[in-house]
């Protein structure tokens, strides 16, 4: 069996820390040669991306890929809203969660996988202030353990 070789691209370092995790799933992306080509650089941001369906279509708004710099007129809008490529099934699973109260989509990372952008999506619920400030806690305690270990 072969392994799958992933290399992450950019990821969204505040999604864990603002929401509660409940499921990932792995789409695709429609993009246009330049954008993947920026993206490989490393030239786009997550941080403040969300995701919606529209019309039984999963789409990522917010989504901010720089222009390619040799990429003139093939360029197109950084921040356009973007299809995502899911299953029906995984389409129809996603609308019914994110109804429900306070449960949303957020993307956690952009990464190439057998030389395909894909991104990993996040069912999450939103944290509360006491919630991070538990979080912020519970990371102090773990660094001053892995210090007085050493």
């Amino acid at each position: 069996m072969r392994k799958e070789a992933i290399k992450i691209l950019v990821k969204n370092r505040k999604a864990r820390f603002d929401y509660h995790i409940l499921d990932t799933y792995e789409a695709g992306l429609v993009l246009h040669g330049t954008e993947v080509k920026s993206i490989r650089q490393g030239k786009a941001n997550i941080a403040e991306a969300y995701c919606s369906i529209e019309n039984d279509e999963a789409f990522i708004r917010g989504m901010h890929i720089s222009p390619y710099e040799q990429g003139n007129r093939f360029n197109v809008d950084p921040d356009r809203k973007r299809k995502l490529l899911l299953h029906k099934r995984e389409i129809i699973q996603l609308k019914t969660k994110i109804n429900q109260d306070g449960l949303t989509l957020i993307p956690l990372q952009l990464y190439l996988k057998e030389g395909l952008v894909k991104l990993e999506l996040a069912v999450a619920k939103g944290k509360k202030l006491y919630d991070k400030r538990e979080s912020i806690k519970k990371k102090e305690q773990e660094r001053e353990i892995s210090r007085n270990l050493y």
